[in-house]
């Protein structure tokens, strides 16, 4: 798939990953992620709110769209519990969408390259799994729930790589957008609900970002950008104008500067036989 992006003046990105607690620097994305070109590759960048990806990644994703990678983003909810005074209620969805597209360009990203799931903000409990309904408007080839319209996209897009806030987060459309993300990386790698297409071919590695509240585990890679792409990233999380209670999370953004951290790990796929050494005999 193409990468549509707007036009950008390139920025500067330094990496350092963490290898048994040393750090390990690099200039750019394809020696850190240790291939020949992430331009072959694609991303999908997740979020349970519209302003989630800006703030956890917003700078990964202006890295990954200059080195030219296949680069998508995902809205789980319609943002419709995110308004900040009377006036905006009617109207929130509406407005939260004309700034998403507008932080996202800042950010490099077209508008084509946007998805929306639209599920209900702060209600996303109640679309969990997967149901037979087809009359409902979330509905992919008869069914229904978060795990099916994930499914359906992780098998559309093969992403290799996904970024999504950290599962230590406690607000509860973070909390069950990566635990019904990760059960449909499952489900997506293998031949179950065949109408949702073509079972993907490898799994994806995971980058979290920290959102609201702090890693469970320590991040280990950090990306130091430069004062262009540091800019953008602050004006793509300001063009979110509705949403006045992210104040405290923009200051920490600009009390830590152009930095940014991930916590990079495989899907956490279970092998009993890792186990199996602390069970033997002496």
């Amino acid at each position: 798939m193409d990468n549509a992006t707007t036009s950008h003046s390139p920025s500067t990105f330094h990496f350092t990953r963490l290898t048994n607690h040393q750090p390990q620097r690099y200039d750019d994305l394809h020696s850190l992620m240790g291939v020949p070109d992430v331009a072959r590759e694609t991303w999908l960048f997740v979020g349970a709110h519209d302003d989630d990806i800006c703030i956890g990644a917003g700078l990964w994703l202006q890295a990954a769209v200059q080195a030219g990678v296949d680069v998508w983003a995902l809205i789980v909810t319609d943002g419709r519990m995110g308004y900040c005074t009377p006036e905006q209620e009617p109207h929130i969805v509406e407005i939260r969408r004309r700034e998403t597209l507008t932080s996202f360009e800042i950010l490099g990203l077209a508008a084509e390259k946007i998805l929306f799931f639209d599920y209900p903000d702060n209600d996303l409990a109640a679309h969990q799994g997967r149901r037979k309904a087809p009359s409902d408007p979330y509905a992919i080839a008869g069914y229904t729930g978060l795990q099916n319209s994930f499914t359906w996209l992780l098998r559309k897009l093969q992403p290799g790589r996904i970024f999504i806030p950290a599962e230590s987060d406690t607000h509860p459309d973070h909390k069950i957008t990566y635990t019904e993300l990760m059960i449909s990386v499952f489900h997506a790698t293998g031949a179950i609900w065949p109408e949702l297409g073509t079972p993907m071919k490898r799994l994806p590695m995971i980058y979290e970002s920290a959102i609201y509240e702090d890693f469970r585990i320590p991040p280990n890679l950090e990306l130091r950008a430069d004062e262009l792409a540091y800019e953008r990233r602050m004006q793509s999380v300001l063009a979110y104008e509705s949403q006045a209670q992210i104040e405290a999370v923009i200051a920490e953004i600009e009390a830590l500067g152009p930095y940014e951290y991930l916590y990079e790990h495989p899907f956490p796929q279970y092998n009993p036989a890792q186990y199996r050494h602390l069970f033997a005999s002496g």
